[in-house]
């Protein structure tokens, strides 16, 4: 009984971990959507409707930040996009490996450096999902064709 709790244990401890990284990385589309869902309560809908807005706003953060991700050929246009998805991840990732570093680490220079580490570790990942799961949108009309040779190269059948 007692290695049957240790091992719950440890998978209680990851599961709460994953979700801790999870709410980080998309730490702006959580704020967003708990901000609509507490006005949406206190403006009547109702702990299950204001739980459904709030999920369903978040979800549209998330997208139409990827979207506008993929659409925007500025640089300065992406890279405020990236940094508004990013910041406030790397500031939850702060906080919450702070909060863990006090759990196990006495020294308080240790804390900070290991707190460092998981804003960078956790802004860096919220930047990349931001980026890389999005396809370039193609730009009007422009469309996807087949791969032609270049002119004047000749192919196996002549």
């Amino acid at each position: 009984m007692l290695i049957v709790g240790a091992l719950l244990n440890i998978v209680g401890l990851g599961i709460f971990c994953w979700a801790l990284f999870a709410l980080a990385t998309h730490a702006l589309p959580v704020f967003i959507g708990m901000t609509v869902g507490i006005y949406s309560f206190q403006a009547g809908a109702g702990p299950f409707g204001a739980i459904v807005v709030g999920f369903v706003t978040a979800g549209f953060t998330l997208v139409v930040g990827q979207h506008a991700f993929s659409v925007a050929r500025s640089l300065i246009v992406r890279l405020a996009i990236g940094l508004l998805f990013a910041v406030p991840a790397a500031y939850a990732g702060y906080d919450v490996t702070l909060a863990l570093a006090h759990l196990g680490i006495s020294e308080e220079w240790w804390q900070e450096s290991f707190a460092v580490l998981g804003a960078i570790a956790v802004g860096s990942i919220a930047w990349a999902r931001v980026s890389t799961q999005t396809d370039p949108a193609l730009r009007p009309g422009t469309a996807l064709s087949p791969m032609q040779p270049p002119n004047g190269a000749r192919t196996t059948g002549g």
